[in-house]
């Protein structure tokens, strides 16, 4: 059974993708924090470095944007890249030519203060901005409207050569505008004439709109916001042919099911309510591999284990032998480590969606004297990798058993967003952040309330965790106690860790086991 489950607390949205029951990927959004890859914006050219041919622009976000020169000059292979296509129509060379010629220097573009509209094609990540495109596309569940460029082409990931020819047709015969283009989907494949036509004219509404609200604007502002990230996992569902969306909040779930209802001809798929006491991710072990995804070690089910290190260029992962070494004094020993590497390769490629790793990362198998055993271990991680939304690329392995291999970086990693630099080591280790830790406390208080039946509850933790919390958070969880017919109190203790919150019963005095 594949379902994605869905956790929704005050700040927090969790979608964890499950297979058979082990966790496959994972999404975690803050709602203070939210997604901004394919909003479209009104900018301002803030600053143009002149030497690396590039520009900052305020979008009126937290950090300026920036947009380099080949974002903003039409880049025909880029496109190819981003949507894994192949285009039926091909610029002019002696155009594309002339225009890279006239337009080389980004000062012949832009200007300081100059409005501009633009698109963002990577998350801001730590103190970095967004990364940003003029090349704006508007994109659809079968369709990718290209209003600035008059390319048309098929996903490559469409391989039937009988489909291939009856989306090119199609999207040939669609009245558009003569210098827009578009894309078909991997979606696309099974989708009607009708459906094609009806998304193509959706999307040109949206992009006419855009337009609209870009002259009427005189400020940095978003013109245009990508789906959300329920509507993103409903769609996701439905591609992929998943069985069910369970998840823990009503509303949602009722927002999802009436969604859902124009679907419903074309997926069986079932919206259900969780109404079970036990969180629910806690029910489906999800917690469990979560915490497992911030640690540097992981277990294999050989013995061997992984770990998992950042250093400021890259990731390293070091694939070692562990407790299964006595097994391999049993039979052959390089049959034995090729085992290590194969179940190493799959869990590799698993760990990089959960912890959203990306950049470059350098995996250290164990060393094995066949290249026939290299090439079987590398082509596990190719085969386990193909399940990855994100684009990677994979060298072949060295004579040292290393690979190197880069995965698209589209948002902050999972360690990222849930941890923060420690204060006790200077820097050199991390803690969770204060606002990861007040949403355990939300947790842990909505357990003892349902499962344990207290009503009566005094929360104790670090004094600056406790003036974090009075910023809003204590008359928020005061709320939820009383809607939950319970009381709670606050103290805080100098002895605890910055980390660390305990729950008294105010009956007994006693101290609650979480």
């Amino acid at each position: 059974m594949r379902e994605i489950l869905i956790n929704i607390e005050s700040k927090e949205v969790r979608c964890a993708f499950v297979a058979h029951g082990k966790l496959h990927n994972l999404i975690v959004e803050r709602k203070k924090t939210r997604l901004i890859t394919g909003n479209v914006y009104r900018g301002r050219v803030s600053n143009i470095l002149h030497n690396i041919q590039s520009a900052f622009i305020d979008i009126n976000e937290s950090e300026n944007g920036f947009i380099h020169i080949s974002d903003i000059l039409e880049n025909t292979q880029k496109f190819q890249e981003m949507f894994e296509l192949d285009f039926d129509v091909e610029l002019d060379s002696s155009k594309k030519g002339s225009k890279d010629k006239t337009e080389d220097d980004i000062t012949k573009i832009l200007k300081p203060d100059q409005p501009v509209l633009v698109q963002v094609v990577k998350e801001p990540i730590g103190t970095k901005g967004a990364r940003l495109t003029s090349n704006v596309s508007i994109a659809g569940r079968y369709l990718v409207l290209l209003p600035n460029t008059h390319h048309k082409g098929v996903s490559r990931k469409i391989e039937d050569p009988a489909a291939r020819d009856r989306l090119k047709k199609l999207i040939r015969s669609f009245e558009m505008p003569a210098d827009m283009g578009l894309i078909c989907r991997t979606s696309s494949m099974n989708a009607s004439k009708e459906m094609l036509i009806d998304e193509a004219n959706e999307l040109l509404k949206a992009w006419q709109q855009v337009i609209e609200n870009f002259d009427k604007s005189t400020k940095p502002t978003c013109l245009y916001e990508e789906s959300d990230l329920m509507k993103r996992c409903l769609m996701k569902a439905i591609d992929k042919k998943y069985d069910r969306i369970l998840i823990d909040d009503y509303s949602e779930c009722q927002r999802l099911k009436k969604a859902m209802k124009q679907y419903s001809d074309e997926s069986p798929l079932k919206i259900e309510y969780y109404r079970d006491k036990t969180p629910i991710f806690e029910r489906f072990n999800v917690e469990r591999e979560i915490d497992k995804s911030l640690r540097g070690k992981v277990w294999l089910s050989s013995g061997g284990y992984l770990f998992f290190d950042r250093t400021e260029a890259m990731y390293t992962i070091d694939v070692n032998s562990g407790r299964s070494s006595q097994a391999s004094a049993k039979g052959n020993v390089e049959e034995t480590l090729v085992q290590i590497n194969m179940e190493a390769a799959e869990e590799i490629a698993r760990q990089l969606r959960l912890r959203n790793i990306g950049g470059l990362v350098i995996c250290d198998f164990i060393d094995m004297r066949s290249r026939k055993n290299q090439r079987r271990v590398l082509d596990r991680l190719k085969e386990a990798m193909k399940e990855d939304g994100a684009k990677c690329t994979i060298l072949g392995m060295s004579e040292f058993g290393l690979v190197e291999m880069t995965r698209q970086r589209s948002r902050e990693s999972l360690t990222q967003t849930m941890n923060t630099h420690c204060p006790y080591c200077s820097g050199s280790g991390q803690v969770l952040t204060n606002e990861s830790t007040s949403i355990e406390i939300e947790r842990v208080l909505k357990k003892l309330i349902n499962q344990k039946l207290q009503y009566g509850l005094k929360l104790v933790c670090h004094p600056l965790l406790n003036k974090y919390l009075e910023r809003g958070d204590k008359k928020f969880l005061t709320k939820t106690a009383e809607e939950l017919n319970a009381q709670i109190e606050y103290d805080a203790a100098d002895s605890l860790h910055i980390n660390q919150f305990e729950f008294y019963s105010t009956i007994n005095g006693q101290k609650l086991e979480i």
